[in-house]
């Protein structure tokens, strides 16, 4: 492969730092280097530094003009349900009509709507719908997401979503990291019976995602209505025995100890937390479980009731941002979007918001070593932005499209 020197940068923001995830007032420390330029060789990093240094050790390189602009990371999108069937506007209809999501969901609409859809849907189907989604994190400058399974609700149907999700990281350029969401909602099939599915997707659904090594984390909707502590509690313990990793949605709607039970199983990641009080980031803190915060699916449904993230900074804890990207709650693959909102609506820094989107976000995934900063040695996954301060992602708001996009030193975008 071809050297790469990218010159000609406003700014290289290149979030060096310690080997770990960013806490307390490291959020706002950027490592950026004014008009710096990167030596990239063999899909990795090189050296970040001044382009006349760079030029010296550079083999015959492919030149790439930044035109002033702004470097990053590749956002890492830690928080996506990215393979699914069909989609929810008429939901989002009457929500703006004044419909509450939790009527939809009661009237027959919300999970179990895209659940119908995508167990009609077959594998190739899912592929092709997720390859266009792909394209659009691409595009706003997105190179790696956490994709949740969830929409099957049945063993076989929650497999061909997994693979699915497989298939789409060997045919595009966006790095797929998979979870299995099985405990996403009870199926329509086991209304009034949770304990039954509940063992459904330990003593099915699990064996068989390990046996086909298709997930690395198992997630667990732990909320009001949907699975108890208890039942999350059984799942998480016997998706640990198979080997994954643990993820768990907690507090969305409702406080029933679900943060807790997070930071009891040493999971990687507490999801939600809108109704986080002082107790739950507490236990949080204490047990050094990454908060992931999704305030697009909060803005989506109409609430107004937004995740303390300046709390969870002041108690230490190693903040993350995602977009939750689902047909329901949150349709949104922009990144810059979710910054925004962080900045405007939780009191977060747009420095604050970018640590969170990329380094932090890249260590919940257990891929700090590998991404979410420009250190040599690292993924050459970047961004070549149409701004030229950092501070820009967050404030011009909405759909932006990145300039340039390159994957392991190739440009996807």
């Amino acid at each position: 492969m071809t050297d790469l020197l990218l010159t000609h940068t406003s700014q290289i923001v290149t979030l060096a730092g310690p080997p770990r995830p960013r806490t307390g007032a490291e959020l706002r420390e950027l490592a950026i280097l004014p008009g710096g330029s990167m030596l990239v060789r063999d899909g990795r990093i090189v050296a970040v530094g001044v382009v006349a240094d760079l030029e010296q050790v550079a083999r015959d390189p492919e030149v790439v003009d930044a035109g002033g602009r702004l470097v990053t990371p590749g956002f890492v999108d830690a928080h996506t349900h990215l393979v699914f069937a069909g989609n929810r506007a008429r939901e989002f209809e009457q929500r703006c009509a004044g419909a509450t999501y939790r009527e939809i969901a009661e009237a027959g609409g919300g999970i179990c709507a895209t659940v119908r859809q995508t167990r009609a849907a077959s594998e190739d189907e899912l592929v092709a719908a997720a390859s266009r989604y792909a394209g659009w994190f691409l595009a706003g400058g997105t190179t790696t997401v956490e994709a949740k399974s969830g929409y099957g609700l049945r063993t076989e149907d929650e497999l061909k979503i997994l693979r699915a999700m497989r298939r789409l990281g060997q045919s595009t350029r966006l790095r797929v990291v998979p979870t299995f969401l099985g405990a996403h909602e009870i199926p329509e099939e086991y209304l009034g019976r949770a304990d039954d599915y509940t063992r459904v997707v330990i003593d099915e659904m699990l064996r068989r995602v390990a046996e086909e090594r298709l997930a690395e984390y198992c997630d667990v909707f732990c909320e009001t209505g949907v699975f108890t502590p208890d039942q999350a509690r059984r799942v998480l313990r016997a998706a640990k025995q198979h080997g994954l990793r643990l993820r768990i949605h907690a507090d969305q709607f409702t406080s029933i100890g679900g943060a807790e039970l997070a930071a009891e199983l040493a999971a990687q990641t507490c999801d939600h937390l809108e109704h986080a009080g002082a107790a739950s980031i507490a236990a949080l803190a204490r047990s050094g479980v990454q908060p992931v915060l999704l305030p697009a699916s909060v803005y989506a449904i109409r609430s107004t009731k937004y995740p303390p993230a300046r709390e969870m900074i002041e108690a230490g804890l190693a903040v993350v941002l995602a977009t939750d990207f689902n047909p329901g709650s949150s349709p949104t693959t922009s990144m810059r979007m979710v910054m925004s909102l962080a900045c405007a609506q939780m009191q977060m820094t747009p420095a604050e918001a970018l640590t969170a989107a990329t380094i932090n976000a890249a260590y919940s995934l257990n891929r700090g070593r590998e991404s979410g900063s420009l250190d040599p040695g690292k993924l050459a996954d970047f961004v070549i932005h149409d701004a030229e301060d950092y501070r820009e992602l967050p404030y011009f708001f909405g759909d932006q499209r990145a300039a340039m996009v390159f994957v392991g030193g190739c440009r996807a975008v």
